[in-house]
């Protein structure tokens, strides 16, 4: 029989397996629910047995507490940086110098990675520190960080007693492209370009905020290894595959630095075309021999060199900035720009991201501008260039009404962006219904995004009360609509007027104010009313209210036009009051469920929210103390536990029932 160490270990070698072929060679030999059955596995014998975690289990990905600072760690030996060459000429005087030491001379091309450099150090084959190239003698430990990147072995095929790399951290593009869309859609400062991204992404204090960002990385260089030797730089990059590093397949072998410069020029009109950003081609002599021989400068390696790319920016006119409000309610600038050919297409619309921006680069309309896409792929204006101003340029004033709807704009106190906060504006309205019908909110069952998608744009719904302005005919000339259909989503409407007052709280999706918020807030305000007059100093005497939160449901309740929608949602009969204890209906009260699988229609946030607003406790596994299994399509091991203990299981329609009860 298999012991719970030999399962483990069973366990830890599969998924590094599949990790490995997944992540590095881009090739999955399973199906994640596979792969998460493995990990779920793992993870309850780790739990029961934790005398067997080890440090490069793939259950230690996701990092450990926050850290308060970065510790400084000393390179073994210094991290150089490389010589630069801007032309074919450099080139030729990088290949004559090296020619008076070596008359046979090959070369390595490697792609010039836009990232953070970063060196690993292994012992017996296990990752034991990280560190950033800091000034190239001190680095900072990231090791926690680093752990979350799945690319990167937590352990080598085959142990070494100490190995030390160095390689480079980046961003794929269209991580860089989703993150940035994130954090505009917050108010929050978008990052640059996707090495600022993967530099700040690295250095959080926090490793589960770095493992929310899908950081990649290429190793390509071996800075000290024990027992071994190799004799070229090609041998490294095999090396290193073979140990299960992500190793840059583009590196190309030159016998000459003629075929070098033809494969940086190849490479420069590719860039576009590669999911990563780079800025050049590192051109490397492939025999170690003739690497020591040649040594180094205090600065930089004799053997190497980067042939940078000319940065791509093109000068346009700035003809216009045009408002826009987002769905989220955030209102943002728009450059208009004379069409100017970058980076293979035409480009004559950029994001401002806000105006804070726009005035520190003093960016005015009338401006030339100078241009370029951020991450190869998002249009930017870099800067405005003044001194071609003729002195008819206008400076980009905020604007003080929302460009839609008029209400007064807010600037939320620590972000970058000004908002629109009617949660009836025309530009957000889709949004906030879909939020106000959904599970958590006011659970209208039926009414999803394509219904709504056609109540707004037939003029049915132009704001959120219509809801319960709407008859069976409206709903009976929808497509995919017919008579039993459209009844049933006015029950569910009608029926949602009924929902206690933190669900409708929670339904107006009032910025940092979720369900578990909403909940608190209604122990102290048990009318909606009571938050029409309420102040910041109220609210933030209720623990775990703070300042930023205060202030936004203030601001909120401030808004004229939102006080409109909800005096009128309380005239459409829609509940305002929040039942006492005594009142309360809470069938779930004392009650410990579990959530195993992919249930039809609700999220595991959905129905953890749902579960604990009827008085439920959610927890991860399963146990004696157990009442409910809510059991979805593919359970894992939580299900065969439920079972062999004869705890009661639930489909997702049997837990409905039971909150409903």
């Amino acid at each position: 029989m298999t012991s719970p160490q030999e399962r483990a270990e069973q366990l830890r070698e599969q998924l590094r397996t599949h990790d490995h072929h997944y992540y590095v060679l881009d090739d999955p030999l399973i199906s994640d629910r596979e792969y998460d059955l493995l990990m779920q596995e793992l993870l309850e014998l780790e739990k029961k047995h934790p005398e067997l975690i080890t440090s490069d289990s793939p259950t230690q990905r996701v990092g450990g507490k926050p850290l308060d600072k970065f510790n400084p760690i000393v390179h073994r030996q210094p991290l150089l940086s490389l010589d630069n060459a801007f032309s074919f000429k450099d080139l030729q005087d990088f290949d004559r110098r090296i020619s008076r030491s070596t008359a046979q001379r090959e070369y390595v091309a490697e792609m010039k990675i836009d990232g953070v450099s970063i060196a690993l150090v292994y012992e017996k084959g296990s990752l034991v520190t990280a560190a950033t190239r800091g000034d190239g003698v001190v680095g900072e430990d990231v090791t926690a960080n680093i752990k979350t990147i799945r690319s990167i072995p937590l352990r080598l095929r085959t142990p070494v007693e100490r190995l030390e790399v160095r390689g480079e951290i980046y961003m794929p593009k269209a991580e860089f492209v989703r993150l940035n869309q994130q954090k505009e859609e917050q108010g929050e400062r978008v990052f640059a370009n996707p090495r600022n991204a993967a530099a700040g992404s690295l250095r959080q204090l926090d490793p589960h905020i770095t493992a929310q960002r899908a950081l990649a990385a290429f190793i390509y260089d071996i800075l000290y290894l024990e027992g071994h030797h190799l004799a070229s730089q090609w041998e490294v990059l095999q090396y290193l595959h073979e140990q299960g590093f992500p190793v840059n397949r583009e590196a190309r072998r030159a016998d000459s630095i003629d075929k070098a410069f033809d494969i940086c020029q190849e490479y420069q009109s590719r860039r576009h075309d590669l999911p990563y950003e780079i800025d050049g081609v590192v051109i490397k002599l492939n025999s170690m021999a003739e690497r020591a021989e040649l040594g180094t400068t205090t600065r930089s390696p004799r053997w190497a060199i980067a042939f940078k790319f000319p940065a791509e920016e093109k000068e346009t006119r700035l003809l216009a900035v045009e408002i826009n409000v987002g769905r989220t309610g955030i209102i943002a600038p728009t450059a208009i720009m004379e069409p100017v050919s970058l980076a293979g297409t035409t480009v004559s619309r950029a994001s401002l991201h806000n105006f804070d921006l726009v005035r520190e680069k003093d960016i005015r309309i009338g401006d030339l501008v100078l241009l370029r896409k951020a991450g190869d792929i998002i249009p930017e204006i870099i800067k405005s260039l003044p001194e071609h101003r003729s002195g008819k340029e206008e400076e980009v004033i905020p604007p003080a009404l929302c460009p839609v709807c008029g209400s007064q704009v807010v600037h939320p106190p620590g972000e970058v962006a000004i908002r629109c906060e009617n949660i009836s504006c025309p530009a957000r309205l889709k949004e906030s219904l879909i939020f106000y019908a959904s599970r958590s909110a006011m659970d209208i069952d039926g009414l999803g995004p394509a219904i709504i998608d056609q109540l707004v744009e037939r003029g049915l719904v132009g704001k959120l009360e219509d809801l319960y302005r709407l008859q069976a005919g409206d709903l009976e000339s929808l497509e995919r609509m017919g008579p039993k259909s459209a009844a049933n989503l006015l029950r569910a409407i009608e029926d949602s007027k009924e929902r206690p007052l933190h669900r409708l709280i929670t339904a107006l999706g009032i910025r940092h104010v979720g369900a578990k918020t909403a909940r608190l807030l209604t122990q102290r305000f048990n009318r909606l009313e009571d938050f029409f007059q309420v102040t910041e100093e109220e609210l933030t005497a209720i623990p775990e209210i703070g300042s930023i939160m205060a202030a936004s449901i203030v601001a909120f309740f401030q808004e004229p036009r939102n006080r409109i929608t909800v005096d009128r949602l309380l005239q459409a009969g829609v509940n305002g009051l929040e039942p006492t204890s005594e009142q309360t209906d809470q069938p779930l009260t004392g009650k410990v469920l579990v959530l195993t699988g992919t249930l039809p229609t609700l999220s595991r946030n959905e129905a953890t929210e749902l579960i604990e607003a009827r008085g439920g406790q959610v927890t991860s596994s399963v146990s004696r103390k157990t009442d409910y299994v809510v059991v979805g399509s593919e359970p894992g091991s939580k299900y065969d536990k439920a079972v062999q203990l004869g705890i009661t299981i639930l489909d997702e329609e049997a837990l409905l029932k039971l909150l409903h009860s």
